[in-house]
């Protein structure tokens, strides 16, 4: 259902006539509520047996390489898939929404992992945020798992200017890995102390893609005792020409960005750290933004803590086998003329052309287009 982007369980239950689930399944279509019941009470630890599966045999075939400086990065980010004014059970967290006229919301959300690694990235792990605690304790507990099951998968982690928080950096450093994480307002004295020597020291530039890189690197700062040990920080004034399509003129739009992390210059150079710092989005591009957009990742099919983390955790599974059957096992010259949608479309395709057909339509001969439909979705 998910890797053929089905949506809902109510959408495969109508297809339970098609002769491609009578081929792989040795007795009928389970209806939506039972796979819904089924969902609520199984368990994860298979489920995560599964993903870890598929890591392994990607970094045996050497599938996945580091994206800069030798180092393999981890990304932590949170996401809420759901909030709701009607409905709640015993996983749902709630909030105040409104200033004249308040309402009660509740909603979901989760810390998920995220592997950054060429050609493509995979999604390792996620974990539910209970009632009473806040993301950074999500991600430590998260984080806590990854290190028992993925002991050697990363040396960096990676999150937002959220996890420029002391609890995660002692939970990152005691595990023997370095943390990064977006430097803001959060810790204002560790910024003030950073742009006060920045603005006092001269810059380097560095070329990133299109971008104009003014940057400064500094390290051991301890105007962050909280944090146990001595940081560098890495500012980054990045200039970049942009052509609007409004006036077909060419602008330039400049950003700054400030980076915290306990990476030492030896380690990881300013460029490097750059890179990281930047390729954090990639759990929202390629991790939050696909699932929610491609995959239907936020409809919940049942309302129950314990079938949401189910649902999502079948979603990374089936995304991390469908990209990796992307990239390693379709040629180049096809993926350079067919996108993963037109692949995913063409998998849905089969379901629904082994469905009967009515009385009164003929079935015709597959043309040359239905075979390669059927190629390759059989393979996926």
């Amino acid at each position: 259902m998910i890797i053929a982007r089905l949506g809902s369980l109510n959408s495969l239950e109508q297809t339970n006539q098609s002769r491609f689930w009578r081929r792989w399944l040795d007795h009928r279509m389970p209806s939506a509520d039972t796979i819904g019941r089924v969902a609520a009470v199984m368990g994860h630890e298979p489920l995560r047996d599964g993903i870890h599966d598929v890591y392994s045999r990607l970094k045996r075939n050497k599938a996945l390489e580091p994206t800069c400086g030798g180092l393999m990065l981890l990304v932590l980010d949170g996401h809420e898939s759901h909030a709701t004014y009607r409905r709640c059970c015993d996983g749902c967290l709630s909030r105040t929404v409104g200033k004249k006229r308040t309402r009660t919301q509740y909603y979901h959300r989760h810390v998920t992992a995220i592997l950054v690694a060429n050609p493509f990235t995979i999604m390792l792990d996620a974990e539910p945020m209970k009632p009473g605690e806040d993301e950074v304790a999500t991600a430590i507990r998260l984080l806590e798992r990854l290190c028992r099951q993925y002991p050697r998968a990363f040396d960096v982690v990676a999150g937002d200017s959220l996890y420029a928080d002391p609890r995660f950096v002692t939970a990152v450093r005691s595990r023997g890995k370095d943390f990064l994480a977006v430097l803001k307002a959060n810790q204002p004295s560790l910024l003030e102390d950073s742009n006060g020597l920045f603005d006092v020291t001269p810059s380097e530039r560095i070329t990133r893609g299109r971008a104009q890189c003014e940057v400064w690197d500094a390290s051991g700062f301890t105007t962050w005792p909280q944090a146990q040990c001595n940081v560098r920080v890495v500012r980054s004034v990045e200039t970049t020409s942009v052509k609007r399509q409004l006036d077909k003129e060419t602008h330039e739009s400049v950003s700054t960005w400030s980076l915290v992390t306990s990476l030492s210059s030896m380690c990881a150079i300013t460029a490097t750290v750059i890179e990281f710092g930047h390729r954090r989005w990639a759990i929202e591009n390629e991790g939050f933004n696909e699932t929610v957009s491609r995959w239907h990742g936020d409809h919940v099919y049942k309302h129950d803590p314990t079938a949401m983390l189910t649902f999502w955790l079948f979603t990374i599974l089936a995304l991390n086998i469908f990209t990796a059957f992307f990239f390693r096992n379709l040629k180049p010259a096809y993926r350079r003329l067919h996108t993963r949608l037109h692949v995913a479309q063409c998998i849905t395709s089969v379901i629904y052309d082994q469905l009967p057909k009515t009385a009164g339509q003929s079935r015709s001969p597959p043309g040359p287009r239905q075979q390669l439909q059927r190629h390759y979705a059989t393979s996926a």
